[in-house]
């Protein structure tokens, strides 16, 4: 066991914990998701092994590694509806939608985020109950949509002071306010700004950098670049103290200051400013900072009369944009071809699997499907009943009229008996090998089973085998046994007793003149008479 044991109520509870963390440290979370991924599995637990298997994608794509989060989500998605977890589900399906949103697919993260909301319930965290409901309002901002996605932003809001979660309110106010300023309703991203602000001193929060960050760029784009330049100094003092997981932040922090004294006029402070977040961006092979960097440059040149300059930042800003467009467009192409890589590869492991549980010439279900339902069948409690189908002097028929003759019988007499049984719910048929046929019957009285027997006995028996070769006769016998349900007398047989006990049936029909049903069911009418073997073997 890897640290101390846990068991599963202790290994699901690590996992809310991790799942809901409001605070992230990307790659310290994603070597605890690895050792709880480790340990659901020493547990054998199937739902906390496929929670895991989320948490573990969702720190793939907030560590930038989206195409194995992309690789790893439609497994998880599937498992998930296997074992009917709403909660998985939902988390699921939030997922897939933040993975859309980076692919920049508006209409898939959309539909994926009304899924997350939709799928909550009473096994939801609070933390879901908010979050999911904030992450749909992103997604409905992206469309277009932001008179319902304020709706959704307000309803998470409520739902963070009524749940006693005011730090994840804080972070929800954060995204209305960056929705606001992106939709440029400045004057309503202030006045959400300022509610952020109150939310936080209300609460005794200290505003961390990027809710900081976010503060200043609505300040700025309000024009209050006084206030906006304090407003990002405290973000740098923050993000001095906690830095930041991203990469990113620094030279976005600096970028946002720089702007914000260009707006004073405080043109070599931001200059200062603008030289640092470059000489990071090029550190860190930041290219989409970089693009940004040199769109600032060339608005510094220009306010500052250097048109020359402010030209050739524009070229670079030109180039660099092209570049990072171009950057991103081989890494969504990679995404999304992992993501079909993984559907296809899912299509074919099912269609595999299924090609593995058939026969494939009469195409029903072999013997193999047979072992891996009937069992379950047997303990589910409900009556049931199994009856072994063998055509009688069948080698005759291959030695007089030819092995392409047999195939064809074998292939109508499947037929015959998967129409009789395609109406019972749970039913099938499968071929045991060779001349061999197993009925399998749940849910089905003793005595209508008798019937549905002794009725596919008379369409075999009846049907127009001169079609296929003139003198042609197929008769079967069959043995029939009961399973009965939990109201029986409790007794269970396993598969090997039902099958052995069907079996001396299906001899008994033998030994008694073939073309006859023959079971020990109770309440069932007499075997059905024997048939000459004309034209059989």
């Amino acid at each position: 066991m890897h640290g101390g044991a846990m068991d599963t109520e202790q290994l699901s509870e690590a996992l809310d914990q991790l799942d809901d963390r409001v605070v992230w440290d990307a790659e310290r979370m994603l070597t605890q998701a690895v050792d709880l991924g480790l340990r659901a599995r020493e547990l054998g637990d199937p739902l906390l092994i496929a929670r895991a298997d989320l948490t573990r994608a969702n720190l793939d794509m907030r560590t930038g590694d989206l195409v194995s989060a992309a690789q790893r989500v439609p497994d998880i998605l599937r498992r998930a509806a296997e074992l009917d977890a709403h909660a998985l589900l939902a988390r699921t399906h939030a997922l897939w939608s933040t993975i859309y949103r980076h692919l920049g697919d508006a209409s898939n993260s959309l539909e994926h985020a009304v899924q997350s909301v939709t799928l909550l319930d009473d096994t939801a965290t609070d933390h879901m109950q908010i979050w999911h409901r904030s992450k749909l309002a992103d997604a409905l901002s992206l469309n277009g949509s932001l008179s319902e996605a304020r709706a959704y932003y307000e309803k998470a809001v409520e739902l963070a002071a009524a749940k006693d979660q005011s730090r994840l309110g804080l972070l929800v106010l954060n995204n209305l306010a960056y929705a606001e300023c992106g939709a440029g309703h400045q004057e309503a991203a202030r006045r959400v700004a300022d509610r952020l602000r109150e939310h936080a001193a209300r609460n005794g929060f200290e505003l961390t950098a990027p809710l900081l960050d976010t503060i200043g760029l609505i300040e700025i784009e309000n024009h209050d670049y006084s206030r906006a330049e304090k407003t990002l100094l405290a973000c740098l003092e923050q993000h001095a103290s906690h830095p930041d997981d991203d990469a990113d932040a620094l030279p976005e922090y600096l970028l946002s200051l720089a702007r914000a004294q260009r707006g004073l006029g405080a043109y070599e402070r931001a200059q200062e400013n603008l030289d640092t977040s470059r000489r990071l961006c090029a550190e860190r092979s930041l290219g989409h900072v970089l693009v940004k960097v040199h769109q600032e440059q060339a608005q510094l040149h220009a306010v500052r009369g250097n048109f020359a300059e402010a030209f050739a930042a524009h070229e670079s800003f030109f180039d660099a944009y092209v570049e990072m467009r171009s950057l991103e467009d081989e890494a969504r192409a990679r995404t999304r071809h992992a993501i079909l890589q993984t559907a296809q590869a899912r299509q074919d492991a099912d269609r595999f699997r299924e090609q593995a549980r058939r026969d494939p010439l009469t195409g029903l279900q072999n013997r193999r499907y047979v072992d891996e339902v009937l069992a379950g069948l047997i303990a589910s409690g409900q009556d049931l009943v199994v009856a072994l189908a063998d055509l009688d002097y069948f080698k005759r028929i291959n030695d007089l009229f030819s092995h392409d003759a047999g195939d064809q019988v074998l292939v109508r007499v499947a037929r015959v008996m998967q129409d009789e049984v395609s109406s019972l719910p749970g039913a099938f048929v499968a071929r045991m090998g060779g001349e061999e046929f197993l009925l399998v019957l749940p849910g089905i009285l003793p005595e209508h089973a008798a019937h549905l027997l002794e009725r596919i006995r008379r369409s075999v028996d009846r049907h127009a085998w001169d079609t296929i070769a003139v003198g042609l006769h197929v008769t079967v016998s069959t043995g029939a046994a009961w399973c009965p349900g939990s109201s029986g007398n409790g007794f269970r047989p396993t598969q090997r007793d039902l099958l052995a006990t069907a079996d001396e049936n299906l001899y008994a029909a033998k030994r008694t003149g073939r073309n006859r049903v023959f079971h020990d069911l109770p309440e069932l009418s007499h075997p059905g008479p024997a048939a000459p073997p004309t034209g059989a073997r």
